[in-house]
């Protein structure tokens, strides 16, 4: 083979990989907003996705770490982190962006297993929950850093608060049904979570 000839293949790595990753990924998130995340198998996620069971073993391991990359995959693309330069409306858009997640099928299965992590019989599962939740906090907790690097918040800031009194609301609302989100809630959530962590003159 010339060198012309293998020029091609050396500037494909991880062209495959990359595909069989974004497939499977694909074919979880589909499955897991149909089945949920306890009812979610590789051999499905496998037969959706084109590709062998040992393929999807052999790069993910176990179903733990599958679920747990289908999960980050779907709440990262859904759910983006914003950065507009000002700590409210990265607030702000940061809740619309979770309530129109909450508001799709993948989104709202997520959510319900996510209501349930804490009692997960499964150690392994368990601990796949757990590193979601500081996977995301290390995401979305960037908004707040950058609002205290600006002066926008005090420097004992607590991140993890500052996150849960901004989305358990919407999700509140969205898992239970019983009030609606209405357009301007997130606008709403974001002057009240400043509002606490500023305190009072």
């Amino acid at each position: 083979m010339t060198e012309e000839a293998a020029e091609p293949i050396r500037r494909r790595p991880g062209g495959r990989a990359a595909r069989v990753r974004e497939a499977v990924l694909s074919a979880a998130l589909e499955l897991l907003a149909e089945e949920g995340v306890d009812r979610l198998g590789i051999a499905a996620v496998a037969a959706r996705a084109g590709v062998n069971e040992t393929t999807v073993y052999r790069r993910w391991g176990s179903r733990e770490k599958l679920v747990l990359d289908a999960m980050l995959a779907g709440s990262s693309e859904g759910i983006p982190v914003p950065d507009t330069g000002a700590v409210r409306t990265d607030l702000a858009a940061f809740a619309r962006a979770l309530a129109e997640y909450l508001a799709t099928p993948t989104g709202r299965s997520v959510a319900r297993a996510a209501a349930l992590s804490s009692d997960a019989a499964d150690p392994e599962l368990a601990e796949a929950w757990q590193a979601f939740w500081r996977s995301r906090l290390d995401q979305a907790g960037a908004v707040i850093g950058r609002a205290v690097e600006r002066g926008e918040l005090p420097p004992d800031t607590d991140t993890a608060l500052a996150l849960e009194l901004l989305c358990a609301p919407l999700q509140t609302r969205a898992l239970l049904g019983h009030r609606p989100i209405e357009p301007d809630l997130p606008e709403r959530l974001a002057d009240l979570v400043l509002d606490g962590l500023r305190g009072r003159d």
